[in-house]
């Protein structure tokens, strides 16, 4: 097994950092204190093909795959939460999802615009009552002529106030559950979506975060992904994008603050030397370390094996997604042992790091869920990648 990065990834990754350390670091926490949406920098993003690495060229994208996408991303995460969102809501969750399951007209149409942030998109998954529990959507799509009339909500949606267009999961037949369920991409233009901010987060704050209301929208056939009814699977085979991307964020959030961690700990003395030079620093600082690698190595498996044609790598995924997020938990937590006072601060940037690491555990299924899919599979309950 090869763990060096070709020269056009390592080039990319270059890129994405000099990017991230001279375009987003001077204004990320003006940004992020002021909830300012960064359209100017997703633009840049985009000319850059951040966004086009996991995409085929003739769709716009750089063809580059999904090692590339995760070593972008982890460089974008280092820096900002916020922005690091862009990688499902243009890329994975949008683009790529329309790639694999829609049709020719549909990706001529939507997918080049989506990774060059001509337009903006978002996933309309969760509902109220709906999280964890996709089966429990309510949204309808009722079947009306040449299209469809769309009822219901969707709550807690990246980009929703700002989003061209969504991929919006609802039931076209609710009486069949999982095996009813379609997927539409919608205009969020259309008459009849309104949408309502969330409130106040703990952290990604130069995030738009909100809820879509959909009131007997119409929308044409052509608006169908793929076939009716296989909304489910769709949804199952996107998540295992999106979670890695979520795992690739979680690792440069990680090794952010490993970075941090050590220069305060060079850099501050008690006792007259350096914290860096007391064991229980030294514990600390190498728990981050090997965990951090460890979680990269996962994600960079799980990618790898998507460019050798296993996308339904959902195992693989789920571990890289699972580990990772927990990392970065930890490591945050540890990060603020370090730092002490300074640490809760917003003096240094740990403390923008940690309330950024926080939400991996949360976003693309909590570690429950895949906690759930690993056993099952282990114990051969059910096997991940069938």
């Amino acid at each position: 097994m090869d763990f060096e990065l070709d020269e056009h990834i390592q080039a990319v990754r270059d890129t994405a950092t000099r990017f991230a350390q001279r375009e987003i670091l001077p204004r990320v926490e003006d940004d992020e204190r002021n909830h300012r949406f960064q359209r100017d920098l997703l633009d840049k993003m985009g000319q850059l093909g951040f966004f086009g690495c996991p995409i085929p060229e003739e769709y716009g994208g750089s063809g580059m795959g999904f090692l590339a996408h995760a070593v972008v991303t982890e460089e974008i995460s280092k820096v900002s939460g916020s922005l690091r969102a862009a990688f499902n809501m243009q890329t994975m969750g949008t683009a790529r999802e329309i790639y694999q399951y829609g049709n020719e007209q549909q990706k001529k149409l939507h997918i080049q615009r989506l990774v060059t942030c001509e337009i903006l998109g978002c996933i309309g998954i969760t509902e109220p009552d709906a999280g964890s529990d996709v089966g429990a959507i309510r949204t309808r799509a009722i079947r009306d002529g040449d299209g469809y009339i769309l009822n219901g909500a969707k709550t807690w949606i990246t980009y929703a106030q700002v989003a061209d267009l969504g991929i919006i999961y609802a039931y076209t037949d609710p009486t069949v559950r999982y095996k009813g369920l379609s997927a539409f991409i919608v205009d969020l233009n259309t008459s009849g979506i309104s949408t309502v901010p969330t409130a106040d987060k703990l952290g990604w704050r130069a995030c738009p975060t909100g809820e879509i209301v959909l009131e007997d929208v119409r929308v044409s056939v052509e608006n169908l992904l793929g076939e009716e009814g296989r909304g489910f699977a769709y949804c199952m085979g996107s998540l295992d994008n999106t979670r890695l991307t979520a795992a690739a964020g979680a690792v440069g959030v990680s090794q952010a603050l490993v970075d941090e961690s050590i220069r305060y700990a060079r850099e501050r003395e008690q006792f007259r030397k350096p914290i860096g030079e007391f064991q229980m620093i030294q514990e600390e600082i190498a728990r981050m370390v090997v965990e951090t690698d460890a979680a990269r190595l996962l994600t960079y498996r799980c990618a790898a094996q998507k460019d050798a044609g296993g996308i339904h790598n959902t195992l693989e995924t789920s571990m890289a997604k699972y580990y990772s997020c927990e990392v970065a938990s930890r490591v945050a937590d540890s990060a603020l042992r370090i730092l002490g006072a300074y640490g809760y601060s917003s003096e240094y940037p740990v403390e923008r790091l940690f309330r950024d690491a926080k939400l991996y555990q949360i976003l693309e299924g909590s570690a429950n869920i895949h906690k759930i899919i690993i056993s099952n599979d282990a114990l051969g309950y059910r096997k991940a990648n069938r």
